[in-house]
């Protein structure tokens, strides 16, 4: 994040004496990126954060993806993913690549009051689909709704707590090995977000109460680090800080706080984008007024992505452009071949005046890859939802459909693998 936060206690002056009641010195910590050039925040602890009293065997927890050789488009049914487990346990990853994983979370239990979470490999960008709650941190809490996108920094330890009586939370993990930050189009040289920035600094919600926890036991906090868990028992309660400050930290942002950018024609993708991240970006679709040339068609051109995969999780509302994707679905556009609206989406856009849908789109400039989860939810006619005919919208001179390209399942360029399935 570009400014800077404070919040409880702190001395006047960094890595001087600020002792606690009975005497002793409190402990500091210095949470930051790319060793101490990078982002950082100055924590105060009550007891020091290095003392473990146990560490238990690693469990391995990394992603297998399915290795094989594909180039089509692709539809993933998110809500078939059942939910189960906590935030973490309940975690099913969907598609990746070494910078970016995505997953689909519905936990149906809490995490025990004395675990928690800790990534030390990944930064955590969670759009939260459905559910509301709070996220626990030693930097304070921040409460979250529908709606919002929370950011956790890697090596912070987190414990997510939701709302009980209300809908069954669904939740979108992107997990990446590097920082989100606003791009820098919609930054000055000092870090600030622009005026023509489609959000702002008090968009942005950083811990809100920091509450202090001075309790000895067994805590467990699950480190994620080299694909696997390891679980290290701290004789002290993790959310011991009195104090901290700095410019690292969790927050929340509402995707109904990005204001979208709009123009006469229809403004391509970049447009859309809210973070940056190594190798990757991640952009919010919200409701927005369509196009406003006299001859304008709202429905976006066909394109191909030639240095990229394009990944849509779809959130809330009906893409004009899309037929037959359903809310919490995935569609995977690898770069290579040409995407674009479904038939007769095109035609039938002109004249609407705006629209309502909601979806985070990632675009990597690597390949991703889906795994076994994501195949087995998986739309296997897709690839084929752009012939004509399926719309009720042939082309006067087509010629016949050749047999076995009618994508309902007879696939003449299926691998092995979609044979298997």
């Amino acid at each position: 994040m570009p400014h800077y936060v404070r919040m409880g206690r702190v001395p006047h002056k960094r890595h001087t004496q600020f002792p606690r009641e009975d005497g002793a010195l409190h402990t500091e910590e210095v949470i930051g990126a790319e060793g101490f050039s990078g982002l950082q925040s100055l924590a105060y602890h009550l007891h020091p954060p290095t003392l473990v009293d146990d560490i238990g065997a690693p469990v391995d927890v990394r992603v297998e993806y399915v290795d094989e050789p594909f180039l089509r488009h692709r539809h993933f049914k998110g809500l078939d993913v059942a939910p189960h487990g906590d935030f973490l346990s309940g975690r099913v990853a969907m598609l990746g690549n070494d910078d970016v994983v995505l997953s689909v979370v519905a936990p149906t239990e809490a995490m025990p009051e004395d675990t928690f979470y800790r990534n030390a490999s990944c930064d955590e960008l969670v759009y939260v689909h459905d559910g509301e709650g709070r996220v626990e941190t030693p930097l304070g809490t921040v409460p979250f709704v529908k709606g919002d996108y929370v950011h956790i920094p890697r090596t912070l330890t987190q414990r997510w707590v939701f709302d009980e009586g209300g809908v069954q939370p669904r939740l979108l993990v992107i997990e990446a090995p590097s920082e989100f930050h606003p791009p820098k189009r919609y930054r000055n040289g000092f870090g600030q977000l622009l005026e023509n920035s489609p959000y702002c600094e008090r968009d942005f919600r950083p811990p809100t109460e920091l509450v202090t926890k001075d309790e000895a036991g067994r805590f467990t906090v699950l480190i994620k680090k080299h694909g696997r868990l390891y679980p290290y028992v701290y004789r002290y309660h993790p959310f011991d800080v009195v104090g901290w400050d700095g410019q690292m930290y969790p927050y929340a942002i509402s995707i109904h706080d990005f204001e979208p950018i709009t123009g006469r024609v229809h403004q391509p993708p970049p447009v859309h984008q809210m973070f940056d991240a190594h190798n990757f970006v991640v952009c919010s679709f919200v409701p927005r007024l369509f196009d406003y040339h006299p001859q304008a068609i709202p429905a976006p051109y066909n394109h191909s992505n030639i240095d990229s995969d394009e990944v849509l999780y779809y959130a809330e509302g009906d893409f004009m452009s899309r037929k037959g994707i359903l809310r919490g679905s995935f569609t995977l556009h690898p770069g290579g071949i040409a995407h674009g609206p479904h038939p007769g989406t095109t035609e039938a856009s002109i004249g609407k005046t705006e629209t309502h849908e909601l979806a985070v789109m990632v675009d990597t400039f690597r390949p991703l890859k889906p795994t076994k989860a994501a195949l087995g939810v998986e739309d296997d006619t897709y690839a084929f939802s752009w012939q004509p005919e399926k719309h009720g919208h042939p082309l006067p001179d087509a010629a016949p459909v050749p047999p076995g390209a009618s994508g309902d399942g007879a696939m003449t360029n299926a691998s092995p693998a979609d044979a298997a399935r």
